[in-house]
Parts: structure tokens; sequence; C-alpha cells
């Protein structure tokens, strides 16, 4: 597609991804409606780019009423939405049993509720006009679980499974349905002590850069699943045949995700 004029949502639009995304839209002449709770950085972005084709809305993911108003308030201001681009995510470290509740029910509120209602929401204009975009960012954690991320690790594999159904209940409406799981990204979404297990277990990190441009080029080819990194990619095809081969692979990396583990939670 091109996306000259195009209305984008973009949720998490002042993070390390999602600044990166927000700057190759707007390079590509897309009109962009963007959502982050951090309202400095949100502004700092919106006035790097070019203003009059930004909308910077300040929303809580994690408040189901605000996902209505997202959409909404894109609505007044650019009119119909053609791409709705789910960014946003936050991420804990710790074993799951030392996991607070409260921390557990803010990410699958962010990582997978918010994306839900989100779409939900924008479907409607979608499917009467018979066109759209929706692109889920999920992860390498969508389909293999790793040791102490357990609820980060549930999280993707809903948006992986949000994102299957709605793209087969969709099929022949006009409205395509992106998934793409990016591995390990260098951003502040993760603690220090995430690259303290990956430097002792020679864990491979994608620069945000690098993942916004492939994110971008599966939007513009209209691709389906995406997913990025080798030999990652191959572990994927490899968990949904043969997890138990899986488990007995990373033996050494669950025992430095409980070695370094600290529960920490990083937007």
């Amino acid at each position: 597609m091109n996306l000259a004029g195009k209305h984008v949502v973009l949720t998490g639009a002042a993070g390390g991804i999602g600044s990166q995304l927000a700057t190759l839209l707007s390079a590509r002449g897309a009109q962009l409606s963007l959502v982050d709770i951090n309202r400095d950085a949100l502004n700092t972005l919106a006035q790097s780019l070019t203003m009059e084709r930004c909308n910077v809305i300040v929303a809580d993911l994690a408040n189901p009423d605000e996902c209505r108003y997202i959409i909404e308030a894109a609505h007044q201001h650019f009119g119909g939405i053609d791409v709705l681009l789910n960014s946003a995510g936050i991420l804990t470290f710790n074993s799951f049993a030392a996991t607070p509740p409260e921390q557990i029910e803010k990410l699958l509120a962010i990582n997978l509720t918010a994306p839900a209602l989100l779409i939900h929401h924008a479907l409607p204009s979608m499917l009467q006009r018979g066109s759209g975009n929706i692109v889920n960012v999920g992860s390498t954690f969508g389909s293999i679980g790793f040791a102490c991320f357990g609820a980060y690790s549930a999280s993707k594999y809903g948006l992986r499974g949000l994102s299957e159904a709605l793209r087969r209940e969709l099929d022949g409406s006009g409205i395509n349905v992106v998934y793409v799981a990016p591995r390990a990204v260098k951003t502040a979404l993760n603690p220090q002590s995430v690259y303290a297990m990956g430097k002792a277990t020679g864990m491979h990190m994608d620069e945000p850069e690098a993942v916004a441009r492939r994110i971008i080029e599966a939007l513009e080819a209209e691709r389906r699943d995406v997913y990025l990194g080798w030999p990652e990619a191959l572990f994927v095809r490899i968990n949904a045949l043969l997890p138990r081969l899986v488990d007995r692979a990373l033996k050494k990396q669950s025992r430095s995700a409980r070695q370094f583990s600290t529960g920490s939670e990083s937007a």
C-alpha cells in the first residue's frame, strides 16, 4: 500500500520502536495520530515531524475507556482510520510466582486487551468503508514461551492468536491483518537485567530502527505473518512442531533467566 495521505493510528509512539515508526511513516507522507502516555516525549516527537500531519493523543492504554477515546479522537481529527498500528507494550522479567498480580494485570491490559479494544472500536468504520489495515507488533516470545517472561509471553501468544483469528474472520472484507514478531530489541522496554542475561547467553538483539523498517515494509507489502531474526524465525517453526526439543535447547537460557531476573517493569 502507498502510505502517502493515509491516516495511521500509532500506539507507543514515543517508545524506541514507536518513535522510529513515526519518523518513517511521516517521511512517507502519512497523517499520524500519535498515542502514548508520556505527554512530554509525545510532544517532542510531534515537533520533530511535520506538525500539520500529526495529531497527539495522550492516553493510558491500561484504561479501557481511554481506548475508546483514542479511536474517537483520531476520527475527529483526521477522519477514517486507514491503519491501526499496535506498537505499545510493556515487559516484566521475573519468575511468574514472584511477579506481583498488579504487574500481571497491567501487562495483559496494555499488551493484549488494549490492542483488542482498539481494533474493536476501529473495525466498524473500516468495515463500512471496505478497507483498512491492522498491524500488531508481537514478539518471538509469542511463539516460544521463555522462562521468567511468563506474563509477557502469554500476552504476545494472545496477540498472535487474535491476529490469526481476525485475519480469517475478515477475509474478503478488504481489511488486512499483519502480525510482526521481532526478536529482542535494544529499547528502554528492557531492564538492565535483560541486557546482562543477553550478554551472558549471547542473545541476539536488534536496533529499533531496523525493526521499524521491517514493520513498515510488512505494512506496505500487506504481508500476513513476519518473524524477524535468524535463527529465531527457524526456532519458531521448530517449536510449533517439536516443543520438547526446544525445551532441551533452552535449558541453559532458562537457568540464566532465573539467575538474572529481577521483576523489573518497563514501558
